[in-house]
């Protein structure tokens, strides 16, 4: 992008218009923002994207007065800033791009830690282990439901509040309502719990395990002992030794502590991803539908609780958010939340078949595949002696890095070979070829020397390999690449080329699922069968055969004796899972032939390189085939 700064990363938030006069911040760029203000983070320059530069400029009273803030146009945007939704950040080489809400956030807070690190309340925001919405919303219910569930309810409430006057509370917020009903566990909860069995003796409730210390949410133990952990209080929970007769009480009849922020016990990212959503929310349903609020008496018990949170109304003022305290809260139910609620989102869906009962085994299953004419089947390999010259390749183009044994190098490399060998047959000069969950780079490093005139992206959810990856190009000094941390659905940009290798579960249905969204060409390596389960865009079996013939658990039945494959197992046991294997690729091969694929199952050459030796190669049925030989796209 012209005149861009890259001292600091820079930082890209969307500006979006209800009508050609009133620009507004996104639930998304208000989350951001409020994190920046809560951090007091000043480690980027932030972008307000604008498709009019002129009617953004209200919106610069609503910004935080310490951010260095301007404007720009999405066709200035960077290239790897326009191939991603935002919000997005952009390091200060132009060649890492750090791109979605959850990814954006925590990178933030990093960034804070590290311009400052006795920021002990900023680095708890990370939660336990360091895990707070770290998991992709693809597969973790909770992240979908803070990422996307619940601003994008909030964004449609306040597209219409009006017309919802006698309508429920949406689904997510409902959702997150049950949630905090919940009683909660936390790591190492033993003497918190112990603390307020004490507590609830002292206060004459002996023998009860269940229900709130005190109805007023400031006052309660687990709240006093999240504030501590913030280490924000001046006087914590006592840490003196209990009697012996609570000591005596087994951990099974503790009671339960109550959820005080979103999270359970501890304020963490996701109270702050979610206070902008429902301060929004809460503020529009007082004025179109105050009896809503009667359904919602723990939300807004948590939306009282983090007012509390010293830095948060801070934060909040500096965002021009007022927030408020409500009065009558309504009266919390008695009990654990009613089961069978329709915001039951994050219960595991039960599967629902009116097909024959199950049986188990994979034998059975097999047998009544093909008694149906379905077989496992590999196409010929079609170039299975062709090689990278790794004798004369850079050093740090070698899969060597690291603590790689000398065996599992070869193996790595003969891995490569193959899917180099692939794309090579499909690549054209000016295409973008996508290494999906890329790692440490491995595939797009090579692609990347070895097809100097395509552009080649990789993208990695995990920050240090992807970081990893990033210092290789440098040393190897390659033009021709870029970098995205980001969830799939994340990378909107176009591509000819998509690659995975050894893409874990269902990350391989994900990988073939873009690249059949965007019309590319796919060449991916399955890996991990036991961990493919129902995802949001897709069920299993794939294909229309496979689900006239078996059911989900017997898909599931095959896909966990695919992994078996491991060399140290019997070799009948190995068979077996490389037919379990065949069968699953088999189903994901008819899948996107259905949708005007042509797909082929081989198995990679060597066999021996990988127990999950499987590669799904497929183009759209309209592209021309390959015009050159192997041999003959190998670069030089």
């Amino acid at each position: 992008m012209k005149d861009l700064n890259r001292r600091h990363a820079s930082l890209f938030l969307e500006v979006s218009f209800q009508d050609e006069e009133a620009p507004r911040l996104p639930l998304h760029s208000s989350i951001v923002l409020f994190l920046l203000s809560y951090c007091e983070c000043k480690s980027f320059k932030v972008h307000l994207v604008s498709g009019n530069l002129d009617s953004s400029q209200p919106l610069q009273d609503q910004l935080p007065e310490f951010l260095d803030v301007r404007d720009v146009r999405p066709e200035d945007l960077p290239m790897l800033v326009r191939d991603c939704r935002l919000p997005a950040v952009l390091d200060e080489t132009g060649r890492l791009c750090r791109a979605g809400l959850a990814v954006v956030l925590r990178h933030i807070i990093n960034k804070s830690v590290e311009a400052e690190p006795s920021r002990n309340d900023v680095q708890e925001l990370l939660g336990f282990k360091k895990t707070c919405l770290k998991a992709c919303a693809e597969v973790s219910k909770w992240t979908r439901l803070c990422e996307i569930g619940i601003p994008s309810a909030v964004e449609e409430h306040l597209r219409n509040p009006s017309s919802q006057q006698h309508q429920p509370p949406p689904p997510a917020i409902l959702t997150l309502e049950q949630r905090l009903a919940e009683p909660v566990k936390v790591h190492n909860d033993d003497k918190i719990r112990r603390q307020k069995l004490k507590q609830l003796r002292q206060n004459g409730n002996e023998g009860s395990t269940e229900g709130s210390v005190d109805s007023n949410p400031s006052e309660g133990l687990e709240l006093k002992a999240a504030l501590a952990k913030l280490s924000i209080v001046a006087a914590p929970i006592p840490t003196t030794r209990e009697s012996c007769e609570i000591r005596k009480v087994k951990t099974s009849d503790l009671p339960a502590l109550e959820h005080v922020f979103a999270e359970g016990l501890y304020f963490t990212l996701t109270d702050v991803v979610l206070l902008p959503c429902i301060h929004q929310y809460l503020s529009s349903v007082r004025t179109h539908a105050a009896s809503t609020l009667h359904c919602l008496p723990h939300l807004l018990r948590w939306y009282c609780r983090v007012q509390e949170v010293p830095g948060v109304l801070r934060a909040a003022e500096a965002c021009r958010i007022t927030l408020a305290v409500p009065e009558n809260l309504p009266t919390l139910p008695a009990g654990p939340p009613v089961e069978g609620n329709p915001a039951s989102q994050l219960e595991q869906e039960e599967e629902t078949s009116a097909q024959l009962p199950f049986v188990g085994g994979p034998r059975p299953t097999i047998t009544k595949l093909k008694e149906n004419g379905i077989e496992a089947a590999f196409a010929h390999h079609p170039c299975p002696e062709w090689t990278l010259p790794w004798d004369s390749l850079p050093d740090a183009i070698n899969p060597t890095e690291g603590k790689m044994s000398n065996i599992r190098t070869v193996r790595k490399r003969q891995q490569l070979n193959n899917l180099v060998a692939m794309v090579t047959q499909l690549a054209k000069p000016g295409h973008t070829v996508v290494d999906f969950c890329s790692g440490t780079g491995h595939v797009g490093i090579v692609l990347a020397h070895a097809l100097p005139l395509c552009q080649v992206i990789l993208i990695e959810n995990k920050e240090e390999s992807l970081i990893r990856a990033h210092s290789r190009s440098i040393e190897l000094g390659l033009e021709n690449i870029g970098f995205i941390q980001a969830n799939l659905d994340y990378f909107i940009g176009p591509f000819q080329i998509g690659v995975a290798l050894h893409a874990c579960g269902v990350a391989t249905d994900m990988v073939m699922e873009h690249c059949i969204q965007a019309g590319a060409a796919f060449v991916v390596s399955p890996c991990c069968y036991g961990f493919i389960q129902n995802a949001v865009k897709f069920t299993f079996p794939r294909s229309k055969k496979f689900q006239e013939t078996l059911i989900y658990k017997e898909h599931m039945m095959l896909c966990r004796f695919a992994d078996q494959t491991a060399p140290q197992l019997p070799p009948e046991r190995r068979l077996i899972g490389k037919q379990c294997m065949g069968l699953v690729d088999l189903d994901r091969s008819w899948g996107a032939e259905s949708r005007g694929y042509q797909v082929q199952v081989m198995t990679m050459e060597p066999e021996t390189c990988s127990p999950k030796n499987n590669m799904l190669v497929g183009r759209p049925s309209v592209q021309d085939g390959p015009h050159e030989a192997c041999e003959a796209q190998m670069a030089t």
